[in-house]
């Protein structure tokens, strides 16, 4: 046993939705006391870094119920079941975009919000887009609006908080590590 390890002994399922699971842990800590953790069992999901010709970051606005705002993001999308992340990454930027591409580089992967979820994102960049003839039929419940942007442009959004999650701010730290301007 890890120093940190907590034993699970009972589980109580609680939700089991579309997209997640929710769950309640009994577990016992490392110095015998026990506790309760509550999960979010999430598939997973990709999210990309595409950059246009021009040097312009490929995002979407759309509107996150859980926060009663829009926001500007990276394409994104959730893992579906025995799905390859990269053929998911592909999708999600013909979904979303309108652009599709045969050269996706994976950056990283990384967890959410640890705390309580397991959602694994997978960080893919590519700057070899090609729009597509016909867009493609995205999700029916999806309203999203396409956006190509500088990263200075980025910048302003992230100051007004429209750019303002994790996966967006990531990738725009990474175009500016690598030299974007």
């Amino acid at each position: 046993m890890h120093k940190f390890e907590e034993i699970t002994t009972h589980t109580k399922e609680i939700f089991q939705g579309k997209i997640i699971q929710l769950k309640v842990d009994n577990v016992t800590l490392p110095d015998g006391n026990t506790s309760k953790r509550e999960i979010i069992k999430h598939p997973g999901a990709v999210a990309i870094i595409a950059l246009t010709d021009e040097g312009n970051i490929v995002l979407v606005e759309q509107y996150r119920k859980a926060l009663e705002k829009s926001l500007v993001e990276i394409p994104a999308g959730k893992l579906e079941e025995g799905e390859d992340p990269q053929t998911t990454a592909k999708r999600e930027l013909e979904e979303e975009t309108g652009y599709t591409t045969d050269n996706l580089q994976l950056i990283n992967t990384f967890y959410t919000s640890p705390g309580f979820a397991d959602e694994l994102v997978h960080l893919y960049f590519t700057d070899h887009l090609q729009k597509m003839h016909s867009s493609p039929d995205g999700d029916e419940d999806e309203f999203v609006e396409l956006m190509e942007l500088s990263l200075k442009d980025c910048e302003q959004l992230e100051q007004q908080q429209r750019i303002h999650d994790a996966k967006t701010s990531y990738a725009l730290l990474y175009l500016k590590l690598r030299g974007l301007k």
